[in-house]
């Protein structure tokens, strides 16, 4: 179980440096796959750049904190982050965005990282 805790906690933050990059590099389709599209070019420009530093940034703190603290320093830091997909499935629906990716990107996020959490804590 420790392999597959380690490896999971790894492969949600890389996934995370990922999206960072995504919203940087191509902020159209990363926004559109967040399920509220937005025009990188205009105002919202901005903001996706913010979301890409924050994901990837996110993602880079967890593999220093798996690296140098271990495996409960990386399960709590994932019981906090799981809040972020928690609340942009609440983003997603507010602002008309299709339930399924609400539900099926944002929410089952939320849940893979507090499933990632627990088989951490267990290590």
């Amino acid at each position: 179980m420790t392999v597959t805790a380690y490896t999971l906690a790894v492969l949600l933050d890389l996934f995370c440096v990922f999206l960072g990059y995504r919203f940087w590099f191509r902020p159209g389709p990363a926004a559109a796959g967040y399920g509220v599209p937005a025009d990188p070019h205009g105002d919202a420009g901005a903001y996706l750049s913010i979301k890409g530093l924050r994901d990837g940034t996110l993602g880079l703190i967890g593999l220093a904190l798996l690296a140098s603290a271990g495996a409960r320093a990386e399960a709590w830091f994932m019981v906090c982050v799981a809040l972020i997909p928690f609340v942009d499935t609440l983003i997603v629906l507010r602002h008309g965005g299709a339930k399924a990716v609400a539900y099926g990107i944002h929410f089952a996020t939320a849940v893979v990282v507090l499933i990632s959490a627990g088989l951490l804590f267990a290590v």
